[in-house]
């Protein structure tokens, strides 16, 4: 029970971390994953920071060093050369002028079927955003968006401490966006967003918190009041709001199987290796790696 008879990478990336389009579609033949939605990330000069500068692909980098993320370009060339193993997402800057004018061009002339990755140093629920996620409502977009949290507190003092590497805001302004788009789909990830699965996350200092998962996870609340807010359990983040607490991992993925899906960001096979060892039931296991991806997508099985 639990082996699931397709697999699709939810959130994967493309021309980083030194791999093109044809390792990446090798790395899925070596993992048994059938097909990969490719995410851009537009980042800013002012979003720019050291963090990232070795996995990107230097193609891009500008005068000064520079790369500007993961650009759509990335995307649309390696779809167009594995079209039957890569599905096109694209997130434009969500404060450019243009941003909707460039996802409707980028979903008419790249079949992009997924906005993401909103990757960005604003508010989730800042206007512009939410004008930007109305419109992916509208064209059956579902949105996926990374949260890293503005504030920590120091483990010595308790006192709030300022992250330079912020995206989105709190799980507050994960609520307010999502409530306020009924109509669009949202898939969260990222360290910020899964620190919620646990009541005590505004106590913790880690980055990826540890220990038993506390009662009053404002993740679980959000779930249970927005039924259009789904989650992606990509890269180490996600792994690790699971691996920190068994008994409530079994638990949360047999509650919340319907809303899920299977990713990776980045090649190995760690999270598949994981919920193999939990033994789910094969309906859940089935929705999670790739039923609930098909529905997104409007894919047929």
């Amino acid at each position: 029970m639990g082996k699931p008879t397709r697999i699709i990478d939810f959130h994967q990336h493309v021309f980083w971390h030194g791999r093109d389009d044809a390792g990446l579609a090798g790395n899925l033949d070596e993992h048994g994953i059938e097909k990969a939605v490719l995410l851009s990330w537009d980042v800013t000069e002012l979003e720019l920071t050291q963090a990232y500068e070795n996995v990107f692909n230097p193609v891009h980098a500008r005068a000064g060093g520079r790369v500007p993320g993961l650009p759509l370009s990335d995307v649309v060339r390696a779809v167009r050369r594995y079209p039957d193993r890569f599905i096109a997402g694209y997130c434009p800057h969500p404060l450019g002028p243009h941003a909707i004018e460039h996802l409707e061009a980028a979903i008419r002339m790249h079949q992009v079927r997924v906005c993401g990755e909103w990757k960005a140093c604003v508010l989730l629920d800042d206007p512009r955003c939410l004008n930007l996620f109305r419109f992916c409502g509208r064209q059956h977009l579902p949105v996926v968006f990374h949260i890293d949290v503005p504030y920590r507190p120091d483990a010595q003092t308790g006192r709030p401490t300022f992250c330079k590497e912020w995206y989105g805001g709190t799980m507050d302004n994960v609520e307010r966006a999502v409530a306020a788009c009924p109509e669009t789909v949202f898939v969260g990830h990222g360290p910020g967003f899964w620190r919620y699965i646990s009541g005590d996350a505004e106590a913790a200092p880690e980055g990826y918190p540890s220990g038993k998962v506390a009662p009053g996870g404002a993740l679980i609340r959000v779930l249970d009041a927005c039924p259009n807010l789904c989650a992606d359990l990509s890269a180490g983040s996600g792994r690790n709001a699971l691996q920190r607490d068994l008994e409530h991992a079994r638990e949360f993925l047999l509650k919340y199987h319907r809303r899920l899906l299977f990713g990776r960001d980045d090649y190995d096979g760690m999270l598949h290796q994981f919920l193999q060892s939990l033994e789910l039931p094969q309906e859940a296991a089935e929705n999670i790696y790739h039923a609930n991806a098909e529905r997104l997508l409007r894919m047929q099985p």
